[in-house]
């Protein structure tokens, strides 16, 4: 059987909430008085495992998503991964129309033996490969602590960090800024921020944010000259836990090994309780409450930037829950006045699993970025050293409200997600903080690992053709500053039935200082325009588009469940310059065909398997060479199918013509303000403003 669009239109129509797995049943009858999503069955064939869904093309893993289950974050052109904790949720993909393989056929099993893994690493290893010789996963303490022991051991390098906002229950948000002079914030140098757990399951994210951090301070402090440059031209800034209280519930959670409701070492989620959770799933403490794990909302969808679109869940029990408005978290939120209060020009958000390196955009519907060519280039180039995929976040799946499309788009900085390591939310440290961070896991490719992936990160945050530079003159004791206050859109907000309600408008509020010692200074900020209004990246034919392919069928129709295969071939520059390839087919009784297109590396391209007669399968960019169409008798075919494959250009470019500016002030030590104008620059570009504190009608 294989995927049926309409179908599960049809069940996300019937369920509603789109709760997570059986969760969504269980609501819908008074009969039941908890959430039984994550509760394991009995039964040998009711194991909490990990499957990957048959879905090769975006929408269908983004429908996958949309019904609800709990996602590994891993997926490919041929699925996407889901953990399935008991027949409820395996229930939910069958009547959805979805066929899927098991990956991990018993996850408490995988668990427990990840755990054994570590206990013996711990055991036998006195000192590991990492900078800080770590083997274990440090608790939440055991970061404050080390965190701590790098700013006295290094003073002058380092300025312990507080972030503005504390979390749902309290918690202070800690983090380390490394540079020379890092007492002085205002020194206009460019940052690169690393973030680790926003969720909270994800614990080799904070490792590897943590050794970074303990490796560029023992690096400077050998005499490295690649950190000296990287430390005295630019700051690091390291936060290894956002999710302060989901993680420090996850971390102390005693395992249950069973990945139930209350296998709070499972949690994902920060600790808010959202206004739409039933009363009956009210009271208790994060750790120890009725819905369990459930409650919270997913900080790497709460995010304003196109908040409220796809591949997140309405539902306050889902796993990828979007929270009660954009931003509404407090731990988000803090993230976000951190990067608007520094020159952010490249920014990291380190996750688990998959082997992946993301970057914007996260929804299709945003168009390419503008910046795409630069962001591809680096995310490959970083994709060397890990060995992992690097690809736009949009084609896994859509992914609304997520740190760096917000960042990248609002304020220009570059920003990836990083999904470290192959096979797990925390599993065994020896590979997926030692070898993913120090690249000798096979997973991680054999290169520099993650450490040299973040390294060759923190060049390109100071490289200035990735972002501007305002240079002036300024008198001792001035602060110039750059700034600006701009509204941005979420995306039109998805409700529960699948209709959508008009954007929510954001403000945001950019700053970044520089206090001058007297004479010339130079500023790194990023362009003054923000990406979500320059326009979208396209290019220009290099050639016609390729002519129009007549489909050969081949003799006699296969029986229903049967298939059979043609080809055709793509030609490329100079012959042809392809920017879209379209499929369409059609035939002429009621059956029902599906058709799968398959690239000349063997990869599934595209798929038509809808209820729609004729199926069309869109490729973009698709690349020179020999392509196959299978075609299967889904249902009841006895006539044969005839079609054509079209061609047209890439999309140009767009451009909006679109000018934005920073606000440039000298004020001085009262806040009086000496001198006010207004800068616009581009990306790669340097404005020289002279003396920045002298009005102009009197230079």
């Amino acid at each position: 059987m294989r995927p049926r669009l309409q179908s599960r239109r049809r069940r996300l129509t019937a369920l509603g909430a789109g709760l997570s797995g059986a969760l969504a049943l269980t609501l819908a009858s008074a009969a039941v008085t908890g959430p039984a999503s994550g509760e394991p069955g009995n039964g040998a064939d009711d194991r909490v495992q990990v499957v990957k869904v048959d879905a090769p093309t975006v929408a269908q893993r983004n429908e996958v998503l949309a019904l609800g289950l709990d996602p590994t974050e891993h997926a490919d052109k041929s699925g996407i991964e889901v953990v399935l904790y008991n027949e409820a949720d395996r229930e939910l993909l069958r009547e959805a129309g979805f066929t899927w393989s098991v990956e991990v056929r018993d996850l408490e099993a995988q668990a427990e033996r990840q755990r054994k893994a570590d206990a013996a690493y711990a055991a036998r290893v006195d000192e590991s490969p990492l900078p800080s010789g770590r083997t274990a996963y440090r608790t939440y303490d055991e970061y404050l602590s080390d965190m701590r022991m790098l700013a006295e051991r290094y003073p002058r390098l380092t300025r312990p960090l507080t972030l503005e906002r504390r979390t749902v229950l309290g918690e202070p948000i800690r983090g380390l800024e490394i540079t020379t002079g890092a007492d002085t914030v205002a020194d206009g140098k460019p940052t690169f921020l690393l973030l680790g757990a926003h969720h909270a399951r994800e614990w080799p994210s904070s490792e590897n944010t943590l050794e970074f951090g303990f490796d560029m301070l023992q690096s400077y402090a050998d005499g490295d000259a690649r950190a000296r440059t990287l430390l005295g031209g630019s700051r690091l800034i390291i936060v290894p836990v956002v999710n302060v209280d989901g993680f420090k519930v996850s971390r102390g959670a005693e395992p249950l090994g069973d990945f139930s409701t209350f296998d709070y070492e499972m949690k994902r989620k920060n600790c808010s309780i959202s206004e739409d959770t039933p009363e009956q799933y009210l009271g208790g403490t994060c750790e120890e409450n009725p819905a369990g794990r459930l409650r919270g909302t997913d900080l790497n969808r709460n995010y304003p930037g196109f908040w409220g679109g796809g591949g997140a869940s309405t539902s306050w029990s889902g796993d990828t829950y979007r929270g009660d408005g954009p931003g509404s978290e407090p731990e988000s939120d803090a993230v976000r006045s951190l990067i608007s209060e520094r020159a952010v020009t490249m920014m990291i958000s380190n996750h688990t699993y998959s082997n992946l390196i993301l970057r914007p955009p996260a929804i299709a519907s945003t168009g390419k970025s503008p910046d795409e060519l630069a962001l591809k280039e680096l995310g490959d180039s970083w994709a060397e050293e890990n060995g992992y995929v690097s690809q736009a976040s949009y084609q896994l799946y859509d992914t609304s409200g997520s740190t760096e499309d917000w960042s990248y788009w609002v304020t220009g900085g570059f920003g990836y997600t990083f999904e470290i390591g192959p096979d797990g939310f925390h599993p065994a440290y020896e590979d997926a903080v030692v070898g993913e961070y120090t690249g000798t896991t096979e997973a991680a490719g054999g290169g520099g690992g993650n450490r040299e992936a973040y390294l060759q990160a923190m060049e390109a945050a100071m490289a200035p053709k990735y972002h501007s530079q305002v240079i002036g003159r300024a008198p001792a004791r001035r602060t110039v500053t750059v700034s600006k206050t701009h509204v941005s859109p979420t995306s039109p907000v998805l409700q529960a039935d699948g209709t959508t309600r008009s954007q929510i408008y954001f403000e945001d509020h950019l700053t970044t200082r520089y206090r001058s010692d007297g004479g010339r200074f130079r500023m790194h900020v990023n362009p003054s325009t923000r990406p979500l209004v320059a326009g979208r990246y396209g290019r220009l034919p290099e050639a016609p588009p390729q002519d129009t392919i007549t489909l050969t069928n081949p003799a006699g129709v296969p029986a229903e469940g049967g298939s059979e295969e043609t080809t055709f071939d793509v030609q490329g520059l100079p012959e042809a310059d392809n920017g879209f390839a379209t499929v369409s087919i059609e035939w002429p009784d009621d059956a029902d065909w599906d058709f799968y297109v398959t690239g000349p590396d063997g990869e599934t391209v595209g798929s038509g398997a809808t209820l729609d007669n004729p199926e069309v399968i869109t490729i973009p960019d698709p690349v020179a060479g020999t392509y196959t169409l299978t075609a299967e008798n889904y249902e009841g075919a006895v006539g044969e199918w005839s079609g054509e494959v079209s061609f047209s250009g890439p999309e140009p470019p767009q451009t909006s013509g679109i000018e934005e500016a920073w606000q440039l002030t000298c004020t001085d030590r009262r806040g009086e303000v000496h001198a006010s104008r207004t800068v616009v620059v581009d990306r790669g570009e340097k404005v020289r403003v002279g003396r920045a504190c002298v009005p102009r009608k009197r230079r």
